[in-house]
């Protein structure tokens, strides 16, 4: 019965908040009087049978969960700090994005003796600044795959010849290309997308070909466009 006692003690120590003051009482004379060894289990009830405020009988397995779960807890945290790490070094500067129309005009832009990159000062968005408008040029600021866009627009005169031609190019190489060459029509327009794998510091532009032209767009209906879809790591 004395050994049920303890034991049960050893348990309701730890729980002293919910247990009567009498009932404590009485369970504490009757383990401080026995005399042999206490029943329990490994625990350290010598600080509870003898007084001591605020401490209990598993206060040693209590510790060891304690410090057990915080280095758990430790562990997981710099598993994520560097899985984060990882994630910002993937996807750092990835907000790239940027769109410009030519200024409107009422005359011609060109025709030029050579290729010349159209430069759309019209900025509308320049996310990650990598477009230049002075220079007609974007940049990539990160590797990855972008999607590019432009549309080509002109309006002449009845007696005028639409006669216009650009390309998109990346790095000095012709990537896509729209043209219109004939009398029976005054006004055009076409568009051309293209999914391009570009390496951070690569060049893409829109140039207008040598001898061709571009006219009548009141609108700023020329533009050019750009995303990065999604980024490639950097080595």
């Amino acid at each position: 019965m004395k050994t049920l006692t303890l034991a049960s003690l050893c348990v309701l120590v730890f729980f002293s908040d919910s247990v009567a003051s009498g009932a404590l009482d009485l369970l504490q004379d009757t383990a401080a009087s026995w005399t042999g060894r206490l029943p329990c289990g490994g625990w350290d009830c010598e600080c509870a049978f003898k007084g001591q405020q605020g401490c209990c009988c598993a206060a040693k397995p209590l510790f060891d969960l304690e410090e057990f779960t915080f280095m758990r807890m430790v562990g997981l945290w710099d598993g994520l700090s560097r899985l984060n790490s990882q994630i910002n070094e993937v996807t750092a500067g990835c907000k790239i994005a940027f769109t410009a129309n030519i200024l409107p005009m009422t005359g011609c832009l060109g025709p030029f003796t050579s290729n010349v990159s159209i430069s759309y000062q019209s900025v509308s968005l320049n996310q990650g600044n990598g477009y230049n408008p002075a220079l007609g040029i974007f940049t990539a600021p990160h590797s990855g795959l972008y999607s590019f866009s432009f549309t080509a627009y002109s309006r002449v005169g009845d007696t005028d010849r639409l006669y216009q031609k650009m390309q998109l190019v990346k790095n000095g190489q012709v990537i896509a290309s729209s043209w219109e060459d004939n009398r029976e029509d005054s006004e055009d327009s076409s568009s051309q997308t293209v999914l391009l794998k570009v390496q951070r510091g690569s060049q893409v532009y829109v140039e207008l070909l040598s001898g061709r032209q571009l006219c009548g767009d009141t609108q700023g209906s020329n533009a050019f466009s750009g995303y990065l879809i999604y980024p490639f790591t950097e080595e």
